[in-house]
């Protein structure tokens, strides 16, 4: 049975700045929200605001939003039944490193 994960992020980036900043490093998010596996992942901006993405892999897909607010981004995806049961683990590593993404530098 697949599974809802949602991982919410905040920063004092700017609606910009924090668009780039996710852009740039969606590989990064992306190897965790794969859980290591080997899928294919597809993205798109609608707007200026929110990156959709789907990945396949394993017969399993993973679909999920990246929604880019002022003050923080939420990342809500929906794991298949082959990686739902490490869901706690892929919400941990993705948070982790979104919040290296949006780090002030």
């Amino acid at each position: 049975m697949s599974r809802k994960i949602t991982v919410t992020l905040s920063h004092d980036l700017g609606k910009d700045e924090a668009r780039r900043r996710i852009s740039d490093g969606f590989d990064k998010l992306r190897n965790g929200l794969a859980g290591g596996m080997m899928f294919q992942f597809a993205q798109s901006w609608s707007g200026a605001d929110k990156l959709s993405f789907t990945a396949k892999g394993l017969g399993q897909n993973i679909s999920g939003e990246i929604d880019i607010f002022p003050q923080h981004v939420r990342i809500e995806a929906t794991l298949p039944t082959l990686l739902a049961v490490i869901a706690e683990t892929i919400a941990g590593k993705v948070e982790r490193d979104g919040r290296l993404l949006l780090e002030k530098k």
